[in-house]
C-alpha cells in the first residue's frame, strides 16, 4: 500500500475510532470546545493571580495605614502623658483662678456699692420692712410675714438653700455610697457593712418599737401640720421638714434598714427631689417673670387665713419640707451604714 494510501487509513481510523468515543459530534467541534475551555481556566487563572495581587496589595495598604495610625496614637498617648498633661494642668489652674478672681470682684462690687450697715436711709432699714409690713399680707396673701418674705419675695434664695441641701445630699451620696456589683450582688463591703449595721440595730427592743409605732405617726402628721400651715402660723417647709426627716430616722432605729427600704429608697430620694425643685424654680420663674413685665400671673391668693391661701406659698412650702426630709433622712441613712 502506498504511503498515501497509509495516511488514509490511518485517517480513517482515527476519525472511526474518535467516532466510537465521542459520538457522532466532529471533530473540529470538540477541537473548538477544548480550546474554549483550555482558555476559560486560563482566563479564571488569569483573573485569580489578579485578585490575589489586589488582595495582598490592599493588606500590605492596610498594615502600613495600621501601622501609621498606631505610630499616631502611641505619640498622642506619650503627648499627653507628658506634654499634654501639663498644658491641661496648666490651663485648668489658670481658668479656675480667672473664674475665682471674676466671682470676687463682682461681690466686691456689689458689695461697695451697697449701703453702709447701719444707716437709716438704707433700705432695709427702712422700705423694705415698711413694705412687709404693711403690705406683705395684700401681696402675697399669707399671714405669716416671714413665709411671704421667704418664699415670695426672696422665693429664689429660698431656692438657692433648697439646691445647696440637695448638692449636699449628693456629695454624700457620691462619698459614702456603697453601692451592689453589676449583677445586682452585695459586695463585700456591703455585706460588712449591713452585718455591722445589724449587730447595732435593736432585733426585737419592745420598748424601741412600741413607742416607734406610737410616736412615729404623730410626728409624721405633726410635721404635715406645720409645712401646711406654714402660710398661716410659724413653721413651714423647713421646719416641717426636719420633723418629718425626724419621723423617719425614728422608724429607721426602730425597726431597721430592711422595712424602712420598703418605702424609702435612693429611687425615692431622686424622684422627691428632682420633682420638688423642678416644680420650685419652674413656678417661681412663672410667677417672677410676670411680675417684672406687669402681667397678671392668674395666680389667686385666696382668702388670707383659708388654708387654701396664699397662692404659691402653700406648694413651695411643700416641695421645700419633701427636701428637707428626704436629705435629713440621706444624711442619716450614708453616714450610718453607707446605704440606702
Amino acid at each position: 500500500m502506498s504511503k498515501r494510501n497509509s495516511n488514509w487509513g490511518n485517517t480513517l481510523q482515527g476519525r472511526f475510532l474518535r467516532w466510537m468515543r465521542f459520538g457522532w459530534e466532529p471533530m473540529d467541534v470538540l477541537l473548538i470546545d477544548k480550546m474554549s475551555q483550555d482558555r476559560d481556566e486560563s482566563v479564571n487563572d488569569a483573573l485569580s493571580a489578579a485578585e490575589n495581587l489586589r488582595d495582598l496589595q490592599l493588606s500590605e495598604k492596610y498594615n502600613a495605614d495600621t501601622a501609621i495610625e498606631h505610630s499616631i496614637m502611641q505619640e498622642l498617648d506619650e503627648w499627653s502623658l507628658s506634654k499634654g498633661r501639663k498644658i491641661v494642668n496648666r490651663l485648668y489652674a489658670l481658668l479656675s483662678v480667672t473664674l475665682c478672681v471674676t466671682v470676687i470682684l463682682l461681690l466686691l462690687e456689689t458689695v461697695i456699692a451697697m449701703p453702709m450697715r447701719g444707716v437709716a436711709v438704707s433700705p432695709t432699714n427702712n422700705e423694705v420692712s415698711q413694705r412687709y409690713i404693711e403690705e406683705g399680707m395684700e401681696e402675697t396673701g399669707a399671714v405669716n410675714i416671714v413665709a411671704g418674705m421667704i418664699l415670695d419675695y426672696r422665693a429664689f434664695d429660698t431656692l438657692g438653700e433648697s439646691t445647696v441641701l440637695f448638692i449636699a445630699a449628693c456629695a454624700v451620696l457620691i462619698l459614702l455610697r456603697i453601692d451592689r456589683d453589676k449583677d445586682g450582688r452585695p459586695t463585700q463591703e456591703l455585706i460588712a457593712a449591713e452585718e455591722d449595721d445589724r449587730s447595732h440595730e435593736p432585733k426585737s427592743d419592745r420598748i424601741l418599737q412600741g413607742s416607734a409605732m406610737i410616736l412615729t405617726p404623730v410626728v409624721l402628721l405633726f410635721g404635715i401640720y406645720v409645712v401646711l400651715n406654714g402660710h398661716l402660723s410659724p413653721g413651714g417647709g423647713f421646719s416641717g421638714g426636719a420633723i418629718i426627716g425626724a419621723g423617719l430616722i425614728l422608724y429607721l432605729n426602730a425597726f431597721g434598714f430592711a422595712k424602712a427600704s420598703r418605702f424609702f429608697s435612693y429611687k425615692t430620694f431622686a424622684l422627691i427631689t428632682l420633682l420638688s425643685l423642678s416644680f420650685y424654680a419652674l413656678a417661681k420663674a412663672y410667677s417672677f417673670y410676670c411680675g417684672a413685665n406687669g402681667l397678671p400671673s392668674g395666680i389667686p391668693l385666696g382668702t388670707p387665713g383659708s388654708i387654701l391661701s396664699s397662692g404659691l406659698i402653700l406648694p413651695l412650702n411643700i416641695c421645700v419640707g419633701m427636701v428637707v426630709a428626704c436629705t435629713m433622712y440621706i444624711f442619716y441613712a450614708m453616714f450610718r451604714k453607707g446605704g440606702i
